[in-house]
């Protein structure tokens, strides 16, 4: 199994852009699969830095339909128009980014994805859990027992001309089953890592082996005492599982400093253009 990050906010590999968004190449027996695509068509330059072929992907995976994990669908579409493209049903939502009252700019920004995306010939919507094959599962969020990261309250959907708190039914995650291993790939865990992690257990009766994933806790301002808290605790429940995790993306590296300071080895960032080495 190949893992490599194709794109994410951090510097990494010499002449891999980065950029607020998210990207994963993966290859396993069966497949060749990119797990998001980034805010833009530089995913795809990155990709070609690293000596990947996206005209080999069969599958793509959008975690949910936010612009920054999409961006670069269309442009993928135009080098690859035979791919499958699994996202939720309600992913082509009206996704919006509360931003504060200000004079010069808009309170609401669009976050959603390119209209374009619904109309492409290859994707396939689904609702709820969905297994691809054997060794590709989707799966949803049933029941959340914690809350959400608290960086999710302005984010919202539009709906009936009015914007509601978005509940993020549009995000999935991906399970590879590789040999006797199991590795969870998430976008940026909005529902909440740890809630996906009881859910994972509920569905697969066991912890996964690697969970790969932004947590949604990056801040553009210093965070409370409370919120750090907030950041320390997930740490601390995280650290009882018999998972290695890999974040990136949405974390954000002073929630990451922190985290890794309570877990250690077991949580580890990954770059633009990474490898992930999946021992």
């Amino acid at each position: 199994m190949r893992i490599v990050n194709l794109i994410e906010n951090t510097e990494g590999v010499k002449g891999c852009a980065s950029a607020h968004g998210l990207s994963f190449y993966v290859e396993t027996e069966k497949h060749k699969l990119l797990v998001d695509l980034g805010p833009s068509e530089e995913t795809i330059k990155n990709a070609e830095v690293l000596g990947i072929d996206l005209k080999a992907v069969d599958t793509v995976v959008l975690s949910h339909g936010h612009y920054d994990h999409s961006g670069g669908i269309m442009p993928f579409s135009s080098i690859n128009s035979t791919a499958a493209i699994y996202m939720q049903k309600s992913a082509p939502g009206e996704y919006y980014a509360d931003d504060g009252v200000a004079e010069d700019r808009d309170r609401y920004t669009y976050i959603g994805i390119d209209k374009n995306i619904a109309d492409l010939p290859q994707i396939k919507l689904v609702e709820g859990d969905f297994d691809i094959d054997d060794e590709l599962t989707l799966f949803t969020i049933d029941e959340r027992e914690e809350d959400v990261p608290f960086t999710n309250a302005r984010l919202l959907e539009k709906k009936d001309g009015g914007y509601i708190r978005d509940d993020f039914r549009h995000e999935h995650f991906l399970v590879i089953k590789d040999g006797g291993r199991h590795i969870l790939i998430s976008g940026c865990a909005h529902n909440g890592i740890v809630n996906i992690l009881k859910e994972y257990i509920r569905k697969f009766g066991e912890e996964p082996d690697v969970v790969i994933s932004g947590f949604h806790l990056m801040k553009k301002t210093d965070y409370s005492d409370v919120q750090m808290r907030v950041i320390t605790d997930t740490a601390k429940e995280l650290q009882k599982y018999h998972t290695i995790f890999y974040t990136c993306h949405c974390t954000g590296i002073p929630a990451y400093d922190a985290m890794h300071e309570i877990m250690g080895d077991q949580l580890r960032y990954v770059h633009s253009g990474d490898e992930v080495v999946v021992g």
